[in-house]
Order: structure tokens, then C-alpha cells, then sequence
């Protein structure tokens, strides 16, 4: 059985390694195990070791601490505010919009972000 810390953990990396660009074989040769273990990983079926979750945040460069980021003390249900699904990064659509969104120089984001917010408010 999944444990919702796994699952959140699995998902954190997931949603790193895709922020970055990196492909699970990537990922997985730089922490010297086989790919496979990363889709365990990400899919919470397999818990994470310390050693290990130091390994990939050091691949992924960020903090141990980013992985337990939007963890509170309780395990939150499926389904955030507004209808939207709890892990909305999880999402590969989500994710090439955020990728575009930040390549984006600033002040034409700004404009496409109020645009967005205009757009969002008229629905």
C-alpha cells in the first residue's frame, strides 16, 4: 500500500525533473540506479531512502526540504480549491504552460498573466 508521504515525495520529484527537462534515464544515471526506480519513485510505490532523496535533490538541484513542500501534518484529499486537482504540475499540459509562461521575457508575461486574469474572469 502507498503511503500519501511517498505519493507527495514521488510527485515532488516528478514534477522537479520535469521543470528542469530531464528524463527519468537522465535523472537516474546521474543518481546511479536504473529508470525504473525513479518511476517507482514517482509513483509513491517505492519510499525514497535519506541517502537517495539526497542523491536526486542534489541532481535536481534543490533542497531535501522541496520535496516535502505543500505537506501539512494531515494528508490532504484528492481535488484543491476552485475544482482544480491537488497536484495541478502534475499535469504534462500544465507543466508546457509553465515552461512558456517563464521563457516569456517579463514584461510581456505580465501582460499575458493580466490578460489570463481578464480572460479567467469573464468565464
Amino acid at each position: 500500500m502507498k503511503h500519501p508521504v511517498d505519493v507527495h515525495v514521488g510527485k515532488r520529484v516528478r514534477h522537479r525533473r520535469w521543470m528542469v527537462g530531464m528524463t527519468q534515464q537522465q535523472l537516474a544515471e546521474q543518481v546511479g540506479i536504473k529508470f525504473q526506480q525513479i518511476q517507482k519513485y514517482e509513483t509513491g510505490m517505492n519510499r525514497i531512502s535519506a541517502s537517495r532523496l539526497w542523491d536526486i535533490a542534489d541532481a535536481l538541484d534543490v533542497p531535501v526540504s522541496f520535496f516535502f513542500e505543500g505537506l501539512s501534518g494531515k494528508v490532504e484529499a484528492e481535488g484543491g480549491a476552485e475544482g482544480l486537482p491537488a497536484d495541478i504540475l502534475s499535469d504534462k499540459e500544465a507543466l508546457e504552460l509553465v515552461r512558456s509562461y517563464y521563457a516569456i521575457p517579463e514584461n510581456q508575461r505580465r501582460r499575458l498573466f493580466e490578460l489570463a486574469r481578464v480572460l479567467s474572469d469573464a468565464a
